[in-house]
């Protein structure tokens, strides 16, 4: 198999390891300590996929916690190995919460004979499944997109990220950077967990002006420390993005609800605002310095859908097209609820004043983003140039995120999108396009579809699409142009058997006639566009080989165009670490 263009582009290291000579020291029937040897980078830490995770505290030379995480170490058999940097470690103090009437004796464990110390870490890909032209992490665990913005050129993209194993855990602030949206670089971790718990989703803006008091134009993110309670920290960057510092008067909001999260700020008529996901509202807060809150109000009890939590809510304002007039769209994520099961985005239409939302919809009606099973924590880039809106999805479902068929990493994000705002029937909604960067990616005609391509499809009325290969996979798309709908079956696409979730067909409101298909393949995913925007469709499909067959009937023809982007890891990009 060809080596991936890693959408994180990625450093192929080798490694050079050592069978590590590991003799635990068994304190009970369920806790051991090992002595860390120095003198190289990593301990490589074996997992093994379906046991319980074991609590690993990392202790330093004076026997002090540094660090501590929660890793699936192998019992059996190992799946793959993920990398601990050694540092201040000196001591690993480990609880393992097996039965061991069922998993056996601590001492005759897999991971004692299979941890390897080494200088480097090999990711090199291995997944058939892995992305193209999607943003991945090198290996790991990604879920939301956190604290994205543009600045001097380059696009930052923050992430959920667990380092020590490809299944949600230790939640960390992942990093990558890129010039055009689709090639993407691994930079180092950016914000790691500390006492007052692990870091959750968030966002950051460029403090142009120095209003904190960090320096003019430091970067300065706010994310929820997950401990206890959640609760609302801030840290700044004097290098870009590139490292962070946290403030030493942490927390800076406070709040009595145990669901009080992924704060999304930004710049408004001489203040900061925060928007904050509170339970089943969400709660708007102001500050002239970044540290110091108020509270000014709330909104969304009578509105949407509720059948879940609200997550990682964004506040924007967007020019309406073909009028001389912006109006403010409120993007709101929920789980479960969505419209064919699990996660989805919802949105509402309204104005802002800097102090409260008032929405123009229907307060039961619920207008969501994208009607595909895999498009979540949506959220928006702060400072895009030329004024464009331009959002990133999670591209997965919390219905079965963790069991998707890889294994070196888990999870990877939507295309780009510019967002815009159309009228239909008199009433507003969002648009949603690839961004011109995605289109920048179009290639030759070519006569088949390909694992990587874009799919035109022209049509003058209702059409079936199939696309299908020699095993008989398939996914099959229906256009209505009678009933203004959009249909995508995966009911037979490949691999469904690792969540009953999974098989499905995703419907959508097409809200008018649909005149362009734009169909993005990629190794494991199907984007739907509408080209005029007013209809998005984001599903993961797992085939054993390539759709290299389509199938079109009605009044309706198709173009094949290849893709242009370098299918080679690029070996002067950093590891994520």
């Amino acid at each position: 198999m060809k080596k991936v263009m890693t959408t994180i582009a990625a450093a192929v290291l080798m490694v050079t390891s050592a069978q590590a000579q590991v003799r635990p020291k068994v304190l009970g029937e369920n806790h051991a300590m090992m002595r860390v040897e120095q003198g190289t980078k990593y301990l490589l830490l074996p997992v093994q996929e379906k046991e319980e995770n074991a609590h690993i505290a990392v202790l330093d030379g004076r026997n002090e916690m540094v660090k501590r995480l929660n890793v699936r170490l192998a019992v059996d058999k190992v799946d793959y190995f993920v990398p601990l940097e050694i540092k201040q470690a000196q001591l690993l103090d480990i609880t393992f919460q097996g039965d061991r009437r069922t998993t056996g004796a601590v001492k005759d464990f897999a991971c004692w004979k299979e941890m390897k110390y080494s200088d480097t870490f090999d990711t090199t890909n291995r997944e058939k499944f892995r992305p193209a032209y999607h943003h991945t992490p090198l290996y790991g665990w990604m879920n939301d997109p956190n604290g994205m913005f543009y600045k001097d050129g380059v696009w930052h993209l923050y992430y959920q990220y667990n380092p020590y194993g490809s299944q949600w855990e230790n939640m960390t602030w992942g990093h990558s950077t890129s010039k055009d949206l689709i090639h993407w670089e691994a930079q180092p971790l950016a914000i790691e967990a500390d006492w007052l718990g692990a870091i959750f989703s968030g966002s950051a803006v460029v403090d142009k002006e120095n209003t904190a008091g960090f320096g003019r134009n430091a970067v300065v993110a706010m994310y929820i420390s997950a401990g206890a309670a959640q609760t609302q920290s801030i840290a700044y960057s004097a290098d870009g993005g590139q490292t962070f510092t946290k403030y030493a008067g942490n927390p800076v909001i406070t709040y009595n609800a145990p669901d009080f999260r992924d704060p999304k700020v930004f710049w408004f008529e001489g203040r900061w605002i925060v928007v904050l996901a509170v339970g089943q509202e969400v709660q708007f807060y102001s500050s002239t310095n970044l540290k110091d809150w108020k509270y000014e109000s709330s909104f969304g009890r009578e509105y949407g859908n509720h059948d879940g939590v609200w997550e990682c809510p964004d506040l924007f304002k967007v020019k309406s097209e073909g009028v001389n007039s912006e109006k403010w769209v409120l993007l709101l994520n929920i789980n479960p609820g969505g419209p064919f099961g699990g996660s989805a985005t919802q949105y509402f239409v309204g104005t802002f004043d800097g102090r409260t939302f008032a929405c123009e919809d229907n307060p039961s009606e619920t207008k969501w983003m994208d009607y595909g099973k895999d498009h979540y924590a949506t959220v928006t880039f702060h400072g895009a140039p030329d004024g464009r809106i331009v959002a990133l999805p999670w591209m997965s479902n919390w219905q079965y995120a963790n069991q998707v068929p890889t294994q070196q990493f888990r999870s990877a994000n939507g295309l780009p999108r510019d967002l815009g705002l159309t009228t239909v029937g008199g009433e507003t909604y969002l648009t949603s396009t690839p961004s011109k960067e995605v289109s920048a990616l179009r290639g030759k005609k070519v006569k088949q579809p390909t694992e990587t391509c874009e799919i035109l499809v022209d049509v003058k009325g209702s059409a079936n699409i199939t696309l299908s290969n020699a095993k008989g996979e398939q996914v099959i798309m229906n256009y209505d142009a009678q009933k203004q709908t959009f249909s995508m079956d995966r009911m037979k696409s490949g691999d469904v058997s690792f969540s009953e979730a999974f098989p499905c067909v995703t419907t959508a409101p097409t809200y008018g006639s649909i005149h362009q298909l734009r169909l993005f393949i990629d190794r494991c995913s199907i984007e739907a566009f509408d080209s005029e925007g007013k209809m998005a469709m984001t599903n993961l499909v797992f085939p054993s080989e390539p759709y290299n067959m389509i199938k079109v009937k009605g009044n309706a023809k198709y173009t094949v165009y290849s893709l242009r982007f370098t299918d080679d890891m690029s070996a002067n990009s950093k590891p994520a670490m």
